[in-house]
């Protein structure tokens, strides 16, 4: 601890964002450029050094917080880069995307507003690109086996550099035309922009891991001719299967899954598209889904310039503070967060009818009304209690020419064929199944990330992949010294 009273004598202080009338007529990331070192040694020196530090047990990873900390206090960059990539394959993804259930978790949040975890993650994994102390790692020697992993997201990939650098050569199969999964093409850029994936991609080239674009297992290669190749496989394909909306008017043209949306918008940032097909720009959207993605929507489709955005909710608005009797320290709890894109619909005031910032609350859609073209016009609505039970006399309509649906995903996509190819056995929720290895129903075959474990986060399925290699590489060779910080089975704390 290089400060043992910083906490009580530093407030916490986060990265500024840039001014909103700025950052909506780019897609460059949210944050003001340069601001983030000149505070987060201050930040990070308000870290107490629990005896017991929880910040542990949230995260997934394991993450060694307390000990960048004290290292970022005292500006040793190197040495805190060391410890956070012990246990983090890409702190620069975690460090934009990531929830940071860490903080949630931080023994200063008892009773204070909790050390900025995220954000001294985030300066580390910065700082150590600029300065070259994350310089490629290829293996001393090869081990003479081969792993073809399928699915080029946070999973995929670290599991991907894992088995590399223990020695196996590693073939990353996607399907895309591009690499980075989720990473790629549903998260926006002004959340992460792209060159923060290009450069980790160039890192693990450069180790040796090889990568395969444009390729769908199941269909361009058959899975059972793959598994044949390969000494082991590891699927990593996410939970990619949406959820559907099944209400009157669902088949009206302009109704679309949020990841029919997001995917156009990033290859417009991409160079592919001079437009999307399907932008916002004067159009009214109506987003079903208060979750993530459908803040990415938000935030896509102020970028566009809609005329209006509106976001749906059918929870109630939670409260601002944690309640300790429902959600105690140190889970995550539910409260009411202000993303970047609702801080940007709520001062260009996108949805005027909202309760909060873009969004209705306790909102629940009843059907979509369309015009003699078969073109959505309008979304019905109606007010919600706890139990998801309509309030009599609060049905009202919005203005709907774009409708998004982002209503979270069920399990792996089973279109290609790869997982009926293989005869792998199915959860009943839709997810494949393991074992305590991590292992499926088809020998020499392993899954790991959302594909078994359901939708989640960035650092669980970070966490996924490394656990993911330490079992394969224990297949091969009967023995493994890579960490493996969770099993098949962990889930996140909670009451």
């Amino acid at each position: 601890m290089a400060d043992p009273k910083g906490f009580m004598t530093t407030p916490r202080e986060e990265w500024p964002r840039r001014p909103v009338e700025q950052r909506v007529r780019d897609w460059d990331e949210v944050y003001v450029p340069g601001a983030l070192l000149p505070i987060v040694t201050r930040q990070a020196d308000r870290c107490m050094d629990c005896g017991v530090p929880f910040c542990h047990d949230a995260c997934p990873l394991g993450n060694l917080i307390p000990e960048w900390n004290d290292l970022v206090s005292r500006e040793d960059w190197r040495a805190a880069s060391d410890r956070l990539h012990a246990t983090n394959n890409f702190p620069e993804f975690t460090g934009r995307l990531c929830p940071a259930p860490c903080e949630a978790g931080c023994v200063l949040a008892i009773n204070q507003p909790a050390v900025t975890i995220k954000n001294v993650e985030v300066a580390i994994a910065d700082r150590a690109w600029t300065d070259g102390f994350a310089p490629p790692r290829p293996p001393d020697r090869l081990s003479g086996r081969t792993v073809a992993v399928i699915g080029s997201g946070p999973t995929g990939l670290a599991a991907a550099q894992q088995l590399t650098r223990a020695g196996h050569t590693v073939a990353v199969y996607e399907r895309d035309d591009r690499l980075g999964g989720l990473m790629r093409y549903g998260i926006p850029a002004f959340k992460m922009e792209k060159r923060h994936l290009e450069r980790r991609l160039d890192q693990m080239r450069a180790e040796g891991t090889k990568f395969r674009t444009s390729t769908r297992i199941g269909r361009d290669i058959g899975a059972a001719a793959l598994r044949a190749r390969y000494d082991a496989v590891v699927i990593a394909t996410g939970a990619t299967a949406w959820r559907e909306l099944d209400v009157p008017g669902r088949e009206l043209t302009g109704i679309h899954q949020a990841m029919e949306y997001l995917p156009l918008a990033n290859r417009v940032c991409e160079g592919d598209l001079a437009a999307s097909p399907l932008s916002a720009a004067g159009k009214h959207v109506v987003i079903v889904g208060g979750g993530d993605t459908g803040a990415d929507c938000l935030g896509t489709a102020v970028r566009e310039g809609a005329a209006s955005v509106t976001q749906l909710d059918i929870y109630a608005q939670p409260d601002a503070a944690r309640d300790e009797d429902v959600e105690p320290w140190p889970t995550y709890p539910k409260i009411y967060r202000l993303s970047a894109a609702h801080e940007e619909a709520r001062d260009l005031e996108t949805a005027p009818s909202a309760h909060a910032d873009a969004r209705l609350f306790a909102a629940s859609t009843l059907r979509f009304e369309g015009d003699e073209d078969g073109h959505v016009r309008s979304l019905h609505l109606v007010e919600v209690d706890a139990q998801r039970q309509p309030l009599d006399g609060s049905g009202r309509s919005l203005p709907a020419d774009l409708v998004l649906l982002a209503l979270g995903f069920s399990g792996p996509d089973r279109e290609d064929g790869l997982i009926d190819q293989l005869g792998l056995a199915m959860a009943p929720r839709g997810t494949v199944t393991r074992d305590a290895d991590f292992a499926t129903s088809a020998r020499g075959v392993f899954v790991a990330g959302d594909a078994a474990r359901g939708q989640s986060l960035i650092v669980w399925a970070i966490a996924e992949g490394r656990a993911v290699a330490a079992a394969v590489d224990r297949y091969l060779t009967g023995s493994s010294q890579l960490p493996a910080p969770i099993g098949p089975y962990d889930r996140p704390m909670t009451v």
